[in-house]
């Protein structure tokens, strides 16, 4: 048998371990045990609070009421503040304010001294919810609106977001309109502003069309996201007397109007790649042609042009979308 020294200072020992496990901060094996309560943030898309009580009251307390934030109230005048329209977040039995930024009972509760306000779930600085989540807000009641191919878009893959082009807290969102619009896609396609500032090009700069009138930007299963399916449909939308069928076609004009023309704008008239004959001849060689001379004897002048002597190939050529005329085969007229 053990000495009765050994069994006290063996029961007091384990009663010494029990109560250092018992003490906060204790790192035996009891605390890996313990679940770590998650933040908002950490918790990101499957943070989900309650909603606040007094709704838009509790909201407009804070926003709206200084220089800063003044626009936000304009929510009211615009087509998401309409309270008549049971569709609107403000309608009858919506949530308000928080139908689209997401329940904000966390963020409209007291905060201790020397403590910081839990964001909002979505829409604002330090959103806690994802991009995606927060796209999928708009989505949910703007589903019917040609958005059925923004998944797999080109915006939807380079991470655009709703709130990034769009602005709800106003009257009208500027990309409904058409100077604005152009200002909001042009702000990141950078080439394609310079194309539409040169000399010649399509009156985007004038406001007086806009991006959205040849593309959809919430996607489309076609090239450059074209509002119709290919490009030249989208070009005979408008100019459509060089549509055809014609009885001589130029084949680069049924194949492709970009062959020629540079959509968003070019130094060069009609908004042409290259001014004519260089165009022209990019194709069609200048051997053989009528206005050439073989040499210098054959041509009045006796100097033979390493251009066209008319200066032009559309001075003879004018038809060069096609022609329906019995003798046009060489688009002459």
């Amino acid at each position: 048998m053990r000495p009765k020294s050994c069994q006290s200072f063996s029961m007091l020992f384990f009663t010494c371990v029990l109560i250092a496990a018992a003490l906060p901060g204790s790192t035996l094996l009891a605390q890996d045990d313990e679940e770590q309560e998650m933040t908002p943030a950490e918790l990101g898309d499957d943070y989900m609070p309650e909603y606040s009580r007094r709704g838009a009251d509790g909201c407009v307390r804070c926003h709206g009421g200084d220089e800063d934030s003044a626009h936000l109230n304009q929510v009211f005048e615009g087509p998401h503040g309409v309270s008549a329209d049971g569709r609107t977040p403000f309608g009858e039995g919506q949530t308000q304010c928080e139908a689209c930024h997401g329940p904000g009972g966390d963020h409209t509760a007291r905060v201790g001294s020397g403590e910081q306000r839990i964001p909002m779930p979505a829409f604002g600085p330090n959103a806690i919810w994802s991009e995606t989540k927060q796209n999928g807000i708009c989505m949910s009641c703007h589903v019917d609106q040609k958005h059925g191919f923004w998944e797999g878009g080109t915006h939807q893959v380079a991470e655009v977001g709703c709130a990034d082009c769009h602005e709800s807290h106003v009257r009208r969102d500027p990309m409904t309109m058409a100077t604005s619009q152009n200002d909001g896609c042009l702000s990141c396609h950078i080439e394609t502003r310079a194309q539409v500032n040169r000399a010649h090009s399509h009156p985007i700069r004038h406001g007086e069309m806009a991006c959205t009138s040849c593309h959809e930007p919430h996607g489309a299963p076609n090239d450059a996201m074209l509002t119709q399916p290919t490009l030249n449909q989208s070009c005979f939308e408008c100019h459509a007397e060089v549509r055809g069928p014609h009885l001589w076609e130029h084949a680069p004009v049924t194949e492709n109007c970009s062959n020629c023309h540079q959509p968003h704008g070019s130094m060069h008239p009609g908004m042409l790649t290259q001014r004519a004959p260089l165009l022209c001849q990019s194709c069609h060689s200048r051997v053989g042609h009528a206005g050439i001379g073989r040499s210098a004897n054959d041509l009045p002048s006796g100097s033979p042009s390493v251009f066209l002597l008319s200066g032009s190939c559309t001075s003879c050529h004018s038809q060069v979308h096609g022609s329906n005329h019995p003798s046009g085969s060489l688009l002459l007229r």
